[in-house]
C-alpha cells in the first residue's frame, strides 16, 4: 500500500510541476499567465505538501526550490552580486505563528516590520555617487535582464540622488497604477489588440520593451523595499534603511510599521487588508520581515527563500449578484464580444456592474440565463469577471448570441476553428474607428499624431469613415478638433503625406487582414512585388510562400475579394500611396539554407542577425530541426544549442556567421 501511495504521489508531483513550470514561463518570461494567483498558489501549496510528505521526491529542479523566472534572450544579461530571493508564502495566520516560532527557536527575540507586498516586476537599481548607472530585472534571482534605458524613461524613478553614498543598490517593484492600466487597456481594445490581463503583466511587458519611449509612455512607477548593497553608509535595521532611502528621494514602500510580536503583525496585516481597496496599485499580500540585519544574517536563507521573512497572501473576494442582461459589442476585426450587465456589487474597492463574457463558448459553458444568480470576482483585483452560476432563474432560457451584427445588421458567421462570432461586413461602422487606429499605428502606416484620441474625434465628427478618408483631410477640418492649433494640424498633414511613400508591407499590414501580422505582410510584399499582384494571387499561389499556411492564404484572398476592399484600394491609389515593394534584392550566400539564431550575440540583436540571414537568401527559423543548416550561437544559448549538438548541426559564432556572408567570402 505504501508503494502505491508513493507511485500516486510521484505521478501527481510530476503533473503539478509541469503545470507550475508552464505558468512560471508564462508569468515571468511572457507576462501572460493562464492561472489566477490563487489557483497558482493552491497548486504550489499542494506540491509543497506532497514533497514534505515524500521527501524522496524533492529535486533541485522543482519549482519549490528555485525562483520561477529566467532572463529574456531579447535583453542583455546581468549577474546579480546579491541574489534577488523570492519569499515563502503563507495563507493562514497559524502559518504566520509557525514562522514566528521558527524565528524564536533560532534564539532571536524579533522586532518585525510589516509592509505591503506590491504586485509588479522586481527590479534592481544601482547608483554610483548618486548617479543611476544600471537597472535590471530579477530573472531567476541570479541572472536578470538589463533594462537601464527603459528605467531611465520612467519619470518617477530618480536618476540622481542627493547626498548619496559611494555605492547603493536597491530592490523595488515596478508597477502600473490602476488609472494608467485602465487607459492602456482602453487603447489596446480600440486598436484591436488583446489587452493585458492585469497591471502586473502590463508593468512587466512595458518594462521589457525594446523601445524605451513605449516604456516611458505607460505611466509606470516603483516602490523600493530593500537595500541590496551599500558602501559609504552603515545601516543596521530594515525600517532605518527605508527611512534613509526615503531621505535620498527614492519612492519607498507606501506603508511599513514596526511591531513587537506576531499578534501585532497579524493585526497590521488585517488593517492592510481592510484598506487594500483604497490603493491605486495592485498588491498581492503583506510581508513580515525581521527588522535587525544582524539577526537576519544569523537566520540565513534556504536555496530559494530568506528564513527571516514571510509573505501573507489574501484570499480572492467573490460576490454574488443577479445577471440582468448581456450586451454585445463589435471589435476592429468584427468579433462580437458579449458583456454581462448585473446588479452592482462592491468588489475589491469599487462598485462593478459589468464583466466580459469573452465569447459564445464561455456563455454555453455556464449555461447563462438572464436572471441567474452569478458569482463575480476581480481578476488580479482589477478586472471584473464571471466565474460561475450559483443557481438559474426559474423558467430561464439559456442566452443565445445574435445572428446579425448589432451595429450594421449584417449576418454574423462562426468561422472554422474560432470560438468567436464575427461580422464580415467591411462597411460595418463599429469596426471603422478600430480599423483607422490600426491603419495609422506605428507598425502599419506610422502616421505620427493620428493616435486613438484624434482618430476618435475624426470618426465622431463624421470626417473619416475609412482609411482612404485620412488622405482627404484638410487643414480647416483638423483645426476644428479639440486641442488642435495650426502647428499640430500641419504636423499631422505632413505625417499623412509622408506615409504615402511607405513600403508595400506597411500598407498590407495596415489593412488589418485577419491572420496577417507585420512579418507575414512583408513576406507577401516581397514575394509578389506589387499590391495588384497580391490582389490577383490565388490561395494556392500565396501558400507557396515559405512560412504561409492555408488559413493565412485564404484570409488574404477573402479580404481582397470584398467589394469594399476594391473601393478602398482604388481610393488609396488615387491619393498617391506607394503600392510597390521597395526592398533591396536578396543575396544568395545563404540561398536554400535554414539558420537558427540563439543566445546573446556580441554586436547583433537576434532580429538584426535574422534580417541578415533573409537578406542573404536564407531562412531564419525559431526552432532547430534536421533541416537546419547552421545554428548561430551566442552566450547563454540554452536548449537550441544542445539540440544542434545532438543532431550534429554546425554551430557558428557571430564572427563566423559574419565572415560567411561577407563580400570577401566569394
Amino acid at each position: 500500500m505504501e508503494l502505491l501511495e508513493l507511485e500516486q504521489a510521484k505521478k501527481r508531483v510530476e503533473e503539478l510541476r509541469a503545470v507550475i513550470e508552464k505558468n512560471n514561463r508564462l508569468y515571468y518570461d511572457q507576462d501572460a499567465p493562464e492561472l489566477e494567483d490563487f489557483e497558482y498558489d493552491a497548486l504550489t501549496r499542494e506540491l509543497k505538501e506532497l514533497e514534505a510528505q515524500f521527501p524522496q521526491l524533492v529535486t533541485a529542479s522543482s519549482p519549490t526550490q528555485k525562483v520561477g523566472g529566467t532572463a529574456s534572450s531579447k535583453l542583455p544579461k546581468v549577474t546579480h552580486a546579491v541574489k534577488m530571493e523570492s519569499l515563502l508564502d503563507a495563507f493562514s495566520y497559524d502559518e504566520l505563528r509557525d514562522f514566528d516560532r521558527r524565528v524564536r527557536e533560532a534564539g532571536i527575540e524579533p522586532e518585525y516590520v510589516v509592509e505591503i507586498k506590491i504586485d509588479g516586476l522586481s527590479c534592481s537599481l544601482e547608483y554610483e555617487n548618486g548617479e543611476l548607472v544600471r537597472a535590471s530585472t530579477r530573472g531567476d534571482g541570479v541572472v536578470g535582464e538589463d533594462v537601464t534605458a527603459n528605467v531611465r524613461a520612467i519619470r518617477s524613478i530618480p536618476k540622481k540622488l542627493k547626498d548619496a553614498p559611494e555605492f547603493l543598490e536597491v530592490r523595488g517593484e515596478v508597477y502600473m497604477p490602476h488609472g494608467a492600466f485602465q487607459k492602456l487597456c482602453a487603447e489596446q481594445e480600440l486598436q484591436g489588440a488583446a489587452p493585458f490581463k492585469n497591471p502586473r503583466n502590463a508593468a512587466a511587458g512595458s518594462l521589457r520593451q525594446k523601445d524605451a519611449k513605449i516604456t516611458g509612455s505607460r505611466g509606470l512607477s516603483i516602490f523600493v523595499f530593500n537595500v541590496q548593497q551599500i558602501r559609504g553608509k552603515t545601516l543596521t535595521k530594515h525600517a532605518e534603511s527605508l527611512d534613509y532611502l526615503k531621505s535620498l528621494g527614492l519612492p519607498v514602500s507606501p506603508r511599513y510599521h514596526i511591531v513587537h510580536d506576531i499578534e501585532q503583525a497579524i493585526a497590521e496585516i488585517e488593517q492592510i487588508g481592510q484598506n487594500r481597496a483604497k490603493l491605486d496599485f495592485d498588491m498581492d499580500g503583506a510581508v513580515i520581515k525581521v527588522n535587525d540585519f544582524a539577526q537576519r544574517d544569523l537566520m540565513g536563507s534556504t536555496n530559494k527563500f530568506p528564513r527571516w521573512a514571510i509573505a501573507f497572501k489574501y484570499p480572492p473576494e467573490v460576490k454574488e449578484t443577479t445577471l440582468r442582461s448581456i450586451e454585445v459589442a463589435v471589435g476592429r476585426t468584427g468579433v462580437l464580444t458579449p458583456t454581462a450587465c448585473f446588479d452592482p456589487v462592491f468588489l475589491a474597492g469599487t462598485t462593478v456592474a459589468r464583466a466580459t463574457l469573452h465569447n459564445e463558448d464561455f456563455i454555453h459553458q455556464f449555461g447563462l440565463c438572464i436572471g441567474d444568480t452569478i458569482q463575480v470576482r476581480k481578476a488580479g483585483d482589477i478586472i471584473p469577471e464571471v466565474i460561475g452560476v450559483t443557481h438559474h432563474a426559474e423558467d430561464a432560457q439559456p442566452y443565445e448570441m445574435p445572428t446579425v451584427c448589432p451595429s450594421c445588421g449584417a449576418p454574423v458567421v462562426h468561422l472554422e476553428d474560432e470560438a468567436a462570432l464575427r461580422c464580415v461586413n467591411p462597411e460595418c461602422p463599429a469596426q471603422a474607428l478600430r480599423n483607422i487606429i490600426h491603419f495609422a499605428s506605428r507598425d502599419a502606416m506610422d502616421i505620427e499624431g493620428l493616435g486613438t484620441a484624434v482618430a476618435t474625434q475624426l470618426v465622431e465628427k463624421d470626417m473619416v469613415h475609412s482609411a482612404a478618408d485620412i488622405y482627404t483631410l484638410t487643414r480647416e477640418q483638423l483645426l476644428t478638433l479639440d486641442k488642435f492649433k495650426e502647428k499640430s494640424a500641419d504636423n499631422l498633414l505632413n505625417a499623412i503625406e509622408a506615409s504615402k511613400q511607405n513600403n508595400l508591407d506597411k500598407l498590407l499590414f495596415g489593412f488589418g487582414i485577419r491572420n496577417i501580422g507585420d512579418k507575414a505582410a512583408a513576406l507577401l510584399a516581397e514575394h509578389f512585388g506589387t499590391l495588384q499582384a497580391v490582389r490577383e494571387a490565388s490561395a494556392e499561389q500565396i501558400s507557396e510562400i515559405d512560412g504561409f499556411g492555408g488559413v493565412m492564404a485564404q484570409s488574404v484572398v477573402e479580404f481582397f475579394a470584398k467589394e469594399g476592399t476594391t473601393d478602398l484600394v482604388h481610393r488609396l491609389a488615387d491619393a498617391g500611396l506607394n503600392m510597390q515593394w521597395k526592398g533591396e534584392p536578396k543575396g544568395d550566400k545563404l540561398a536554400g539554407k535554414t539558420l537558427v539564431v540563439t543566445g546573446t550575440l556580441e554586436t547583433l540583436s537576434r532580429n538584426e542577425a535574422e534580417a541578415l540571414i533573409v537578406k542573404n537568401g536564407g531562412k531564419a527559423s525559431g526552432s532547430v530541426s534536421k533541416k537546419t543548416a547552421y545554428v548561430v550561437a551566442g552566450t547563454a544559448a540554452g536548449s537550441k544549442l544542445t539540440k544542434a549538438q545532438v543532431l550534429g548541426i554546425p554551430v557558428l559564432t557571430e564572427a563566423e556567421f559574419l565572415a560567411m556572408i561577407s563580400d570577401e567570402n566569394i
